[in-house]
């Protein structure tokens, strides 16, 4: 009886190892992709994806240009001074005060709503797009793919992919959606995954898309909202809202920069 155990151990064994290789795994190349691809749409179809998801998926291409910018994120290590000379925080200032003088009502309403001060949303919206003057140049749903294959970052990513393939299910966006590099969409550049889950349609045309103005700063203000932050309180570093702005972007300096300028855009 002993033996007939130690026999069926080992076959299960067998059996979980044959499992475990049969996965694919990430990569730091494009050499694994394609396989990596097949494995990972049984997961995504696990997940909800379905039959447009899927085929978008299908279509996706290692993208070396994400790769590159991943690697390559040098404004993060400058002093606070020198990322908001070359981030242009003077002109992102004056623009977001013009653009708030022009639509008052708009920002008003959308504090109203979620307690977001208009300053922070201009300022994100400035930082990200330079007021929506250029939202990306690659195939959003590649390059999201791409990182979650990318054995750098892959859980991080993974749920975004996931996003990416449910906005396709959706019709909010196609495998021919340009954005950033890292696969944000839209004015305010929202990863895949954050725009499913906190997508608003401040419009009223019956989807979500952040690629129009309204959309994006009712997403981005409903995210903010979602993650923490309390109307009323401050935003500046030691302040309440300050940890919610580090939920959108993870560098210090960006963190910092957003919350001068958009105290500069609120006066």
């Amino acid at each position: 009886m002993p033996f007939l155990k130690k026999l069926v151990a080992i076959g299960c064994t067998i059996c979980l190892t044959s499992g475990a290789a049969m996965a694919a795994k990430c990569g730091n190349t494009s050499a694994g992709f394609e396989a990596w691809k097949t494995d990972f749409a049984r997961q995504a179809q696990k997940a909800g994806v379905g039959k447009r998801g899927l085929q978008a998926l299908a279509a996706t291409r290692y993208s070396s240009t994400t790769i590159s910018a991943d690697r390559n994120q040098k404004s993060f290590r400058y002093s606070l001074s020198k990322f908001m000379q070359i981030r242009g925080s003077a002109t992102i200032e004056a623009q977001g005060r013009k653009r708030l003088a022009k639509s008052p009502k708009f920002y008003q309403s959308l504090e109203k709503r979620y307690g977001v001060p208009a300053g922070v949303l201009l300022a994100i919206h400035g930082m990200e797009t330079g007021f929506g003057g250029f939202m990306g140049d690659t195939p959003v749903v590649s390059a999201i793919t791409t990182l979650a294959y990318d054995c750098r970052r892959s859980d991080f990513f993974k749920p975004h992919a996931i996003g990416a393939l449910k906005l396709v299910d959706q019709g909010t966006i196609s495998s021919n959606t340009l954005g950033a590099k890292h696969g944000e969409l839209g004015h305010t550049q929202f990863l895949p995954g954050n725009a499913y889950k906190y997508g608003v349609d401040a419009s009223g045309d019956g989807r979500v898309d952040l690629y129009n103005l309204a959309d994006a700063m009712a997403t981005t203000a409903n995210f903010l909202r979602k993650k923490g932050w309390k109307p009323g309180k401050g935003y500046q570093e030691g302040q309440p809202n300050f940890r919610v702005i580090k939920e959108w972007n993870a560098a210090t300096v960006y963190q910092q920069a957003i919350a001068i300028m958009a105290a500069k855009i609120d006066g």
